[in-house]
């Protein structure tokens, strides 16, 4: 206890398991009194101050809601005043009901009279915001009128929820709302159990060997789903266990589905079938202690879709496992990257008359936020940018960047859409949600300088038109500029029906398309929804939402993300899940935040989403966040996301969440990390980002794991980080919980990558593996991935802490600003197949190696330079009309059989190689690859093939250099 005399404060730690008096020097303890019924206040009812506010957004509260707002916005200002009226003189305990779902200690204040407590409020491993704790102190109080007051003290930590106190007796903890929630029943938790009721059987056909498989194991699982047993296959034995598969359907007709299972029980077992969120049905296996093949018929949507085979309590009295699904008209998916159904257009390869930036990576500057670091500027009437469509479209998404206003609130303007010569659309661009100034977190004073976040996307559709139309971008009227990123493209959107006995918002006064508050409606149409056990239907149009829509135990769907949206207002506006059972799809949340302000705009798709939850073909936009997953969800699988100019991260998953995966996002200019894991408080376990496709995050990192347990990214692809970035990062930065079991990247493509991080003066990797805040002491494993073009380092190993157990196989370095390894802590780190060219060394070498190098074999170019027995020679023709043919030839300079997988290089700016023939062929920015099929190449002796597309100059450029495989021609 420490005495302030110039405050009068008096300032006592003590623990929620404290319960005896504070006893002041000199005074006389009186004897114990109470209240014969306890004194309950409600925290909503109390005096607020600071940024305390009331809220209904968690479960379990008791009264009309409870106060929350004690973060670090508000340290030194938050609190909630209780003024009590005490019966008389003596003891009481006085009970505080709050919650902490941060999984450790933080700290209040708690002041009464001249005396000033420091309470530390523990939370509980796993704890969410619905599980409420009671915290007891003793207090000597007079009798009467007397204030009490919580408050967020400069050097309290905040960060918990207020509920209510009560003045009882001392050791009674029952009061106020019945005490401290069980931790076995907290609301929102436990299974979905809305598929429960489902017994209408499916109709079974005869299963066929033709399609595409979806194997089990690279599904999603959950709930007690684990792997079988002696075989690639899901246990799906356990009582709730499910497991959805992530599908793409050639067309939307009915197709044969076929399930490859065993089972072991004595009766036949019923698994529901769910189709994109929606069960169907239930699915009758009859017993085989062989792997077995079952079918039933189903209408899949065009594209991506899920299919989910769920549990739902049935008892079991063997071994059920599932080996792998089958669709009929399945298509293959993207082996690395989100699988949208789209076509990307960068400007820089498209044909125009307009200006072709210069490639750049330098911070403030336009074409460094650019996908490619190069983008278009249309500057006067009549400019435009075509590309030749090679998919048919009827929808198109549009990066544009145009001037911001005198007064930073930003403009409008206008492109039109061509198809040849006839205009199509007009194409809306703004950038009211583009430009910041300043320092972090950026704001929209145009007299701070600094200006950033040039570009914001745009969208609009027309009739279909097929592939092979010359679609243009053009600039009618005005005097604006607009600078042209890139367009991405797809099939005209096609209303997806709505589900039997959905609820429409329209039936509760919810209106489209007029700009009034629907938020009302919305929330009736929820709870509805939930009183009738059935989902609530969002149909098309715009409909304004002014406060987050909170969801239990329900779906919301959609038209489909192009047609059905929720608008946001004044930087509010969201769907927040509170517990199990919540289903958010086929829509888009689309918000108005200009700027980042974390305590006063909402994230689009927020909260804990317990067991049974489902997150698919949701596009966000113009919000705080995009996804931002809390504690307590268990087993969240999230598809087909698209993320486009947030003002933080894109996707997180934060605290104790388990199991949760997202895949084939996509996801562009967000003003944080792109996805993160961050393990604050609570562990991330089983966390994966799979098949994503970053663009141009403007600050951090394109993936991020800060901390947890056995967490993944896998088969992205991630490109054009801009500042204090790396591509990936594996981090124990922010204070997370320590890494435990495996932590793996593996499989996927970083283009353009790390950054200059200009607050610290250094500068991030391709990835990046940091020991900040403790060791890093359980595997890393960095394999099957290609680092190409690497601002600074390749690869970037840093911090205060060692990393002792990095494993880095089968990895590609080809291009870097400075090292191509830059290992500066201590442990083990051992390399493997690891193929290194192109590094731009520093005077010091081409690594650092500080910690134990152990190579185990089959590295190139790692150590010393190295160089492939190759020659490559470019011929081309003068280019017509903008298009190019050539020749290019690789000739095998070695004494030895060259084997060929793939041969690169970078073309110069405005040329596109769209055409191999006999080759595929693929650009990432101005990286062009070949992929030859592994062919073989005789000493002496060469191969030919022709590549063709398009041209802003006369003819192609002679590369300077080329890559084979990775390794530089020229030995």
């Amino acid at each position: 206890m420490i005495l302030l005399p110039r405050r009068r404060r008096w300032r006592l730690i003590l623990s929620a398991a404290a319960a005896s008096a504070v006893i002041l020097t000199g005074m006389t303890v009186p004897a114990a009194a109470h209240a014969a019924d306890p004194l309950v206040y409600e925290a909503e009812d109390a005096t607020l101050s600071g940024g305390a506010g009331v809220n209904q957004n968690h479960l379990g509260y008791s009264g009309t809601g409870f106060v929350d707002g004690f973060v670090i916005d508000h340290v030194g200002t938050a609190a909630v005043a209780f003024d009590v009226d005490v019966p008389a003189a003596g003891e009481y305990g006085l009970n505080l009901r709050y919650a902490n779902g941060l999984g450790s200690d933080m700290t209040l204040s708690q002041v009464i009279g001249d005396e000033d407590r420091r309470l530390v409020l523990p939370s509980a491993a796993g704890a969410s915001w619905s599980q409420w704790f009671i915290h007891q102190e003793v207090v000597t109080l007079a009798a009467g009128p007397q204030r009490i007051t919580y408050r967020f003290d400069a050097d309290d930590t905040g960060n918990v929820n207020l509920d209510a106190i009560a003045l009882t007796s001392v050791g009674d903890l029952s009061t106020p709302a019945g005490g401290a929630t069980d931790p076995g029943d907290v609301p929102g938790t436990g299974p979905d159990t809305r598929w429960d009721a489902v017994t209408t059987a499916i109709p079974t056909v005869a299963a066929g060997r033709a399609g595409v498989a979806y194997e089990a194991e690279d599904a999603f699982t959950a709930n007690g789903a684990a792997p079988a047993a002696g075989a690639d296959a899901v246990d799906l034995t356990a009582g709730r266990a499910r497991i959805v598969f992530t599908t793409s359907a050639a067309d939307q007709r009915s197709q044969k589905v076929s399930l490859r299972y065993r089972s072991t029980s004595s009766d036949p077992l019923r698994l529901v079938v769910g189709i994109d969120g929606v069960p169907r049905g239930a699915l009758l296996l009859p017993p085989s202690a062989q792997w077995r093949d079952i079918a039933f018929t189903a209408a899949l949507r065009a594209g991506l879709g899920t299919i989910e085979l769920r549990r739902v309590g049935d008892e079991v009295d063997g071994e059920l496992a599932v080996d792998a699904l089958r669709i009929q008209r399945g298509t293959e998916m993207s082996v690395r990257g989100a699988h949208q159904g789209t076509t990307v257009y960068e400007a820089e390869h498209g044909l125009t008359d307009g200006h072709i930036l210069a490639e750049s990576r330098v911070f403030h500057e336009l074409a460094a936020e650019a996908s490619g670091r190069q983008a278009v500027t249309l500057a006067s009437p009549g400019e435009s940018v075509a590309w030749t469509l090679t998919a048919p479209a009827g929808a198109l998404e549009a990066r544009v960047s145009i001037p911001d206003s005198a007064d930073g609130s930003g403009q409008d303007g206008m492109l039109a859409v061509y198809a040849g010569p006839k205009k199509i659309a007009d194409l809306p661009v703004t950038s009211r949600y583009a430009w910041v100034y300043g320092a972090y977190p950026y704001g929209n004073d145009r007299a701070q300088g600094g200006a950033q976040r040039f570009f914001d996307d745009a969208r609009v559709t027309f009739p279909q038109v097929p592939a092979g139309t010359t679609l243009r971008l053009v600039v009618e009227s005005g005097d604006l500029p607009y600078t042209v990123d890139l367009i991405e493209t797809e099939s005209a959107p096609v209303a997806l029906p709505k589900p039997d006995g959905y609820l429409d918002v329209r039936d509760f006064g919810a209106t489209a398309d007029d700009d009034t508050d629907d938020t009302a409606a919305i929330d009736a149409a929820v709870a509805a929804a939930q009183e009738r056990a059935t989902g609530v239907w969002i149909p098309h149009g715009r409909f304004t939402i002014t406060d987050r829509v909170r969801l239990v135990g329900v779906a919301v769907r959609g038209a489909g993300p192009w047609l059905s949206v929720l608008q946001g207002q004044d930087g509010r506006g969201g769907l927040y899940a509170m517990g199990s059972g919540v289903t958010v799809a086929d829509l888009m949340i689309d918000g108005d935040a200009d700027h980042r302000d974390d305590a006063r705009s909402d994230s689009g798709l927020e909260g804990n989403f317990g067991q049974g939850s489902l997150v698919q073909n949701v596009w966000i936009a113009h919000t705080k966040t995009g996804l931002w997953v809390d504690a307590g969800t268990d087993g969240l699988p999230a598809v087909g996301l698209r993320v486009r100019d947030t003002f933080a991260d894109g996707i997180h998953l934060h605290g104790g969440v388990t199991d949760a995966v997202v895949a084939h996002a996509s996801v562009r200019n967000t003003g944080d990390d792109a996805m993160a894991m961050w393990s604050s408080g609570g562990t991330v376990t089983r966390g994966v980002f799979t098949h994503a496709t970053v663009q141009s995050p403007l600050l951090g990192n394109g993936a991020a794991i800060y901390g947890g347990d056995s967490n993944r990214v896998t088969d992205s692809v991630i490109a054009d980080t801009l500042t204090a970035p790396a591509g990936i990062a594996v981090s124990t930065r922010f204070n997370p919980v320590p890494f435990s079991g495996t932590t793996t990247v593996s499989g996927n493509d970083i283009f353009r990558s790390g950054g200059w991080e200009p607050n610290w003066s250094t500068s991030f990797g391709g990835i990046w593996v940091f020991a900040d805040t403790s060791h890093i002491t359980t595997p890393v494993v960095i394999s099957h991935t290609r680092i190409i073009d690497s601002t600074y380092e390749g690869l970037l190993v840093s911090g205060s802490h060692w990393v002792n157990d990095l494993r880095v196989d089968d990895v590609t370095i080809e291009g870097t600003g400075s090292y191509a390894v830059a290992a500066r802590v201590g442990g083990d780190h051992r390399f493997r197949d690891v193929v290194v060219s192109g590094v731009s060394e520093p005077a010091d070498g081409r690594n650092h190696l500080w910690g134990t190098f152990i190579d185990e074999g089959g590295n190139t170019g790692l150590l010393a330079a190295a160089s492939a027995p190759c020659a490559v020679d470019v011929k081309s023709a003068p280019a017509r009309e903008g298009s190019f043919t050539a020749t290019v030839t690789l000739r095998n300079t070695g004494s030895t059989e060259l084997q060929a997988s793939t041969l690169s290089w970078h073309a110069a700016g405005g040329e596109a190689v769209q055409r191999a023939p006999g080759a595929a062929v693929t650009q990432n920015g101005s990286r062009v690859e070949i992929a030859l099929e592994g062919a073989q190449v005789r000493p002496g002796a060469s191969r030919t093939f022709a590549i063709s597309g398009t041209v802003n100059a006369g003819r192609l450029a002679t590369p300077a250099a080329f890559a084979l495989d990775g390794v530089a021609c020229g030995g």
